[in-house]
């Protein structure tokens, strides 16, 4: 009898697990919690169907758990449409390593200051959104973050200068949205590794930092803002930058004397009141791309290089500047 009640045990165990999948479901009952919260809070989108609670959320389209702790540790909703306020629940998954919203046109109101929970967070991703605000000043208390997105979006204001102090950047997107204010003197001293910096597309006025003289950025966009006076001290013989866009300011310095690295390989500067010459310099670089025009340029385009290469609508409309690929000197 014993023999037949232990078996009889085990195939009542066996089968209410296959009908009772909670018993074998990797998902932490606390992280599928705050889940089906979110999917609440968004009034239950087409996009969240899969988020059932007789389900695994470990297999629940949208986010992933972690191989061995089996923990929530990315949200990431670009496809399907969620609309309101990020839900602030957001901020009660710990483990969370990537967030992202992108292409959500429907996502409105500020960043949840809730976030600032998120200490294992590494990407932040709130692009092609209508979310508005300000770029909050917390996001420097999340120290492991290695990428932040906030591009194609509404906010507001300044540019926080505590961004400075997050160790692990390797690249900003605040481009193309209403920003105001200075680019913090404070970028010139990131504490960790120098981001990309992205800024492009906002209302940034006043003059670079000179602080950036200090460090070796990679990519600098700071095209289609109002920013004026001097740019040089982006440029360098021993600098590593590889793409830099000034283009569409007010920018105004003397060109002549500055030195480019052997990394550069675009360089645009359209539409701006640079004057001097086109120094010789930029022969010796292996350059895909070039754009001078619209500013106040003169003298002969030095011969070499990839000079010669990019037709007359890179160096058009400049004061008295002349040689190929433009018409000779007279």
């Amino acid at each position: 009898m014993d023999h037949k009640l232990s078996t009889l045990l085990c195939l009542t165990l066996l089968f209410s697990t296959i009908l009772n999948p909670a018993l074998s479901e990797l998902c932490n009952p606390e992280d599928k919690k705050v889940l089906l919260q979110i999917k609440k809070a968004f009034n239950d989108p087409y996009v969240l169907t899969s988020w059932k609670s007789e389900t695994d959320c470990c297999d629940w389209y949208c986010v992933t758990c972690d191989s061995t702790t089996n923990r929530i540790n990315s949200l990431t909703i670009f496809a399907g449409q969620v609309s309101g306020q990020i839900p602030t629940q957001v901020g009660d998954l710990p483990y969370l390593e990537t967030l992202e919203f992108h292409k959500q046109p429907n996502l409105t109101g500020p960043i949840q200051p809730s976030i600032a929970k998120l200490k294992s967070l590494k990407e932040l991703r709130l692009s092609w959104t209508n979310i508005s605000g300000s770029v909050p000043d917390f996001l420097s208390q999340l120290k492991n973050l290695t990428f932040i997105d906030l591009s194609f979006s509404n906010f507001t204001g300044s540019i926080p200068s505590s961004l400075s102090q997050l160790p692990n950047l390797n690249a900003i997107r605040l481009d193309r949205n209403k920003l105001t204010g200075h680019i913090p003197k404070s970028f010139g001293e990131f504490h960790g590794s120098v981001p990309d910096l992205y800024l492009s597309h906002n209302q940034l006025s006043g003059t670079i930092p000179t602080s950036l003289a200090k460090l070796n950025f990679t990519t600098v966009d700071f095209s289609r803002n109002k920013l004026e006076g001097d740019a040089s001290m982006i440029f360098g013989l021993n600098k590593t930058a590889q793409i830099v866009d000034l283009s569409r300011n007010l920018l105004e310095f003397n060109l002549s004397k500055v030195e480019f690295s052997k990394s550069l390989t675009s360089l645009d500067l359209n539409h701006n009141k640079i004057t001097g010459s086109i120094p010789v310099g930029l022969t010796q670089l292996d350059l895909q791309f070039l754009n001078v025009s619209y500013n106040r340029l003169c003298g002969q385009i030095p011969v070499g290089g990839k000079l010669q290469s990019f037709d007359s609508s890179a160096y058009i409309h400049n004061r008295c500047l002349c040689g190929a690929p433009l018409p000779s000197c007279k």
